[in-house]
């Protein structure tokens, strides 16, 4: 370095002015500089995390650990990632949230060290077993990307797949691909704007439900909310810039009622402390814009969270309902704002007793009581509690919720499915003997049926919802107890998909739906023809023929225009069909007659009325009625046989 400056001082005082030795003298001077800035860079981080290392593994793990370090350094020691910096800048990082965010073991830790390693470089997964063991090589194998010439759906789409198989075997390689994204999320400044988006959306999409439901809530918020600042970067500086004013003006208030809270605890002998906590821009924008409404009027930007030591004498549920009532004592509850989290856990795991509370200043405020543990778990998720029963049953858990959704083919139902599934917020509803079924919010009666089985779900008629005779596509509530009535003869409707939720359900009648037998024709939209009737067929562009009754309109002008596409056609019943239609009743109103009427379709015809409207104009009985028919010659005999009832004038066809 002192000969390049020296080199430059001397062209300097000789007013040498070529410009390519200036442009490499400061060109060679500046990259010195910053392979000295990366080094330095380098040995903190590295001793940061060994220091830390140190003081929670043996001396044998410890230097395990190290060993995989100098081994990244030295495979990736000539590559650079996209910001300039040397690759191995990375390894560290998600080595670092693997150990310390995550206080994963040893073996996690080498293979986030080693992560990209049979990827990016020459070295390959045997290479990795010999120098670290199988575990650490299963481990790399199974987070490293598959190299494929095709693939299945789209590159991304199959990543996601290969990632959630991973599941199967350990959920440590799970752990270890969030935290590889955590990272790249953190450092994506140096991306070029397309590249952001498309990390950016992967993100939201994929990998902060994932983090949700592994319970990794400070994951999951942090992945949220660096999605947001890059696809959104405007109005991620907005909401950030009214939440900062927000909390600068409510800080006051918000110090004295945690203060008041603080004071009643301590004279009620509670030992427990208080956070204000804020809630990150995405969140409060999600509920902007779900709202239609502005930050102003927009609740729950902060919470205020009660955290008490774990007792070895009192159970967290007595010592948060000891709290509880403690504050009650002085603040007005809101009613129904009580949530049990304790007793009914959500589908992630997180525990803690919610209640909203009315401050001294009139506002209501949303309190949340936890012991330290539950505090903990909702950081750690399933890394919390690395127990061998644990860890089973994380695996147990989440591979249920992973059944359905790793079996569709298609990539579109797949992402739904993830994020369906993945990303929601739980409610617990019960069945009529008082078991608890987790659903997502928004989850309808339907969503209930399904959840407890298909075929309860495919045969549901009504529902019974704390008591009440309810539609089954009404959305249900946190601990609504729900009772699903069904039926032999009923059929899943067409239009149930607009009311489920979950991919169960939307699963199931997808299927159920396309393995119904098929119409080899269209139907006019217009002339509606049944099997029977006169019709003519009209060939589409797209191949498809179209039916049309004979005297429709649209194909006298289509047979004028594209006379070459008309086509003669049949079209015959089939039992696995039916066919809406409607007729018109009209006769002179007496006793019974509205009775003799329904008896005659549903009983001696045994057809299923689908509407009924009547109307009584001077002793005059009118009623259009819809039902399901097979056939013209079927609408006739119904026709007929309703025509044939004491005091019936008139019965018509009425085109739908």
């Amino acid at each position: 370095m002192n000969n390049i400056l020296s080199l430059i001082k001397f062209l300097h005082q000789n007013r040498t002015t070529i410009g390519f030795f200036s442009y490499f003298c400061s060109k060679h001077q500046t990259s010195i500089i910053m392979k000295e800035i990366y080094e330095t860079q380098i040995n903190n981080s590295v001793e940061s995390l060994f220091g830390y290392i140190r003081e929670r593994a043996t001396a044998e793990e410890v230097d395990r650990i190290y060993r995989a370090y100098e081994f990244a350094y030295e495979a990736h020691k000539e590559q650079k990632r996209k910001s300039g910096e040397p690759y191995i800048i990375h390894p560290i990082a998600v080595a670092s949230i693997v150990a310390r965010e995550l206080e994963l073991g040893d073996n996690p830790v080498i293979s986030a060290f080693l992560h990209d390693v049979v990827e990016d470089t020459d070295y390959t997964v045997e290479d990795i077993r010999e120098r670290f063991g199988d575990d650490v090589a299963f481990l790399v194998d199974t987070v490293t990307k598959r190299k494929k010439d095709s693939y299945q759906h789209s590159k991304q789409v199959d990543n996601y797949r290969q990632i959630l198989e991973s599941v199967h075997y350990d959920i440590r390689a799970l752990l270890i691909k969030l935290a590889d994204r955590l990272h790249n999320m953190r450092t994506l400044d140096s991306m070029r704007a397309d590249k952001q988006m498309k990390i950016a959306g992967e993100t939201d999409y994929f990998y902060a439900p994932l983090a949700n439901r592994l319970g990794l809530y400070h994951i999951k918020t942090e992945l949220e909310n660096l999605s947001f600042r890059y696809r959104c970067p405007r109005d991620y500086a907005d909401v950030e810039r009214m939440l900062a004013e927000e909390r600068t003006n409510d800080r006051p208030r918000l110090v004295r009622f945690t203060n008041l809270i603080n004071s009643i605890l301590e004279s009620a002998g509670i030992e427990a402390r208080t956070e204000i906590r804020y809630r990150k821009p995405y969140s409060i924008w999600r509920k902007m814009q779900a709202k239609g409404s502005d930050i102003k009027h927009v609740d729950g930007k902060h919470y205020i969270r009660i955290i008490y030591p774990n007792s070895p004498v009192f159970s967290e549920k007595a010592l948060s309902l000891r709290i509880y009532s403690a504050l009650t004592d002085t603040f007005k509850e809101k009613p129904g704002s009580v949530a049990n989290y304790i007793d009914a856990p959500k589908e992630n795991g997180y525990q803690s007793f919610h209640v909203k509370l009315l401050s001294e200043q009139g506002k209501w405020e949303e309190v949340h009581i936890s012991s330290e543990r539950m505090v903990r778990n909702s950081r750690l998720g399933c890394a919390a509690e690395r127990t061998e029963d644990n860890v089973k049953a994380w695996l147990e858990k989440f591979k249920y919720v992973l059944q359905d959704v790793a079996d569709d083919n298609h990539d579109i139902a797949f992402m739904e499915g993830v994020t369906s599934t993945f990303y929601n917020d739980d409610i617990m509803v019960f069945t009529p003997k008082g078991r608890g079924v987790i659903l997502p919010k928004g989850a309808t009666a339907l969503d209930f049926a399904f959840e407890i089985h298909s075929q309860i779900g495919e045969k549901a008629v009504y529902a019974r919802i704390n008591g009440k005779l309810m539609s089954l596509r009404t959305v249900l509530r946190r601990g609504d107890r729900v009772e699903i009535g069904t039926a032999e003869d009923a059929k899943p409707h067409p239009d149930w998909l607009d009311h489920v939720y979950t991919f169960r359900a939307k699963r199931y009648l997808k299927g159920y739906f396309a393995n119904l037998p098929r119409l080899e024709y269209e139907r006019c939209p217009h002339c509606h023809p049944l099997p029977e009737d006169e019709v003519i067929g009209f060939v589409k562009s797209d191949g498809n023929t179209v039916l049309h009754k004979r005297y429709c309109p649209d194909i006298i002008r289509l047979a004028s225009e594209y006379g070459d596409s008309i086509v003669a056609a049949t079209f015959d019943a089939n039992p696995a069909f039916l066919y809406p239609v409607k007729i018109r009743v009209q006769g002179i109103d007496r006793y019974h007659l509205m009775i003799d009427l329904i008896d005659c379709i549903t009983n001696e015809l045994h057809l299923t009325m689908t509407s009924l409207a009547t109307e009584n104009i001077d002793r005059i009985a009118i009623c259009n009625i819809e039902f399901m028919v097979q056939s013209v010659s079927e609408l006739q005999r119904v026709m007929r046989s309703i025509s044939a009832i004491d005091g019936i004038d008139e019965v018509s066809h009425i085109e739908m």
